[in-house]
C-alpha cells in the first residue's frame, strides 16, 4: 500500500482545506474520468501502438470506475475510500 504525505507547501494548500474537500463531487468526477474514458475514440494508430493504446484506456477505465464506485469518509483528517470488490450477487445490499 503507497502511503501519500502532504507536505505544508502540497496541492491542499493551493487548493483549500481538507475541510472544503467535497468528498461526493471527488466521486462524481471520477465517475464522470471513467464514462470519458470509454467514449475516447481511438487515435489512427495501428499495430503495437494501437495495443498499448487500448490496455492503456481498460487500465485507465478500471482505475476510474473503482474510485467512482467508492464510499469516501473523512475521519480524523483521514480521507478513506471504501469499495466492494465482491460480485453484486455477494454484497448482501438487496
Amino acid at each position: 500500500m503507497t502511503r501519500w504525505a502532504i507536505a505544508p507547501t502540497g496541492p491542499l494548500d493551493t487548493i483549500g482545506s481538507m475541510a472544503s474537500l467535497d468528498t461526493d463531487a471527488m466521486i462524481a468526477r471520477f465517475r464522470e474520468r471513467a464514462h470519458a474514458v470509454k467514449q475516447r475514440p481511438l487515435p489512427p494508430v495501428a499495430g503495437e501502438e494501437r495495443q498499448h493504446f487500448i490496455e492503456q484506456a481498460k487500465l485507465d477505465y478500471q482505475d476510474f470506475a473503482i474510485i467512482g464506485d467508492a464510499e469516501a469518509v473523512i475521519d480524523d483528517g483521514i480521507l478513506t475510500l471504501r469499495v466492494d470488490l465482491r460480485p453484486a450477487d455477494q454484497r448482501g445490499d438487496g
